[in-house]
């Protein structure tokens, strides 16, 4: 078991050290906050968001005044410009996302960069992530996963980069808008298969789920359910063993992508799917393309 510190060692623990500190804040409920995230927002100069409106209802609930400052992608070059005149001043700057680890699919890493660039200390502080918490909950293989952000909102993009992922030998995860789900887990079942997934929404809130099936079934489901509410993980088992593909099926794989986008992104999805070259591949579907009728 790793060793344990409290913090009662510090001259002053409500005086953290000048720097920037990345602080994780709850994916739901409230209470998830740690009491370490807690003292640092309460000892910071300056909060860095990305949300000032949802940051100052969280702040105001735990009883902080701290000052907050607005980072989000459209202003982070500029942010982090103040943020670190403000750390070289000697301030604590403490960066949350709107909810989980700041910089997990959310602003923060042009400040973290910068300040690194420039030798500023920069310590995290730990704590909810949903990504983390819907690999708990979906009791798939956990000893490797790859997160993966949000997949690409084109239908043709976000197949390639599906495809790209199928052969990777790792639990896959990924957010998604509930308003995508329904194409998405179409995408996903027919691409990688009826392999082993969760949908797990809503994270420690009170309407929490998961749902747990084969990509084929739950891709069914919310095709007849219709999308559902809240915020999205999906959780995908790895690749079981597999022989080398049949000629037939590289070929119908082809014919089905070719029905839908062009050659060459045809080709790069097919080749990415069964692990072939995409030279290969590329040379199949233009043969393929100019034979059709």
């Amino acid at each position: 078991m790793p060793a344990l510190e409290d913090g009662s060692d510090r001259a002053d623990a409500s005086k953290p050290a000048p720097g920037l500190y990345l602080v994780a804040t709850p994916i739901g409920n409230a209470r998830d906050i740690t009491l370490r995230a807690l003292d640092i927002l309460r000892a910071a100069d300056i909060i860095a968001c990305e949300d000032t409106r949802v940051t100052r209802t969280l702040l105001t609930l735990y009883g902080i005044s701290t000052t907050v400052i607005a980072c989000h992608d459209h202003n982070e070059a500029t942010a982090a410009d103040r943020i670190l005149a403000e750390v070289a001043a000697g301030k604590v700057v403490a960066l949350v996302s709107d909810a989980g680890m700041p910089l997990v699919s959310d602003p923060g890493h042009r400040v973290v960069r910068a300040a690194i660039d420039a030798g500023r200390p920069v310590t995290v502080v730990p704590g909810p992530s949903a990504p983390l918490a819907a690999l708990a909950l979906a009791g798939l293989p956990n000893e490797r996963f790859l997160f993966a952000g949000f997949l690409p909102a084109k239908p043709s993009a976000r197949r390639e980069a599906i495809a790209s992922l199928a052969s990777v030998p790792a639990t896959l995860m990924f957010f998604e808008a509930p308003h995508r789900l329904v194409e998405t887990l179409a995408d996903l079942a027919d691409l990688l298969g009826a392999r082993p997934a969760a949908v797990a929404r809503e994270l420690t809130k009170r309407f929490e789920e998961v749902r747990r099936a084969p990509l084929d079934a739950l891709a069914g489901h919310y095709a007849e359910a219709g999308p559902p509410k809240g915020e999205i993980v999906l959780v995908i088992a790895p690749p079981g063993p597999q022989a080398g593909p049949a000629a037939g099926d590289i070929e119908a794989a082809l014919r089905t992508a070719l029905a839908q986008t062009g050659v060459r992104e045809a080709a790069a999805e097919v080749a990415a799917r069964f692990g072939l070259p995409r030279r290969e591949v590329y040379a199949q579907a233009l043969a393929l393309k100019r034979s059709a009728p």
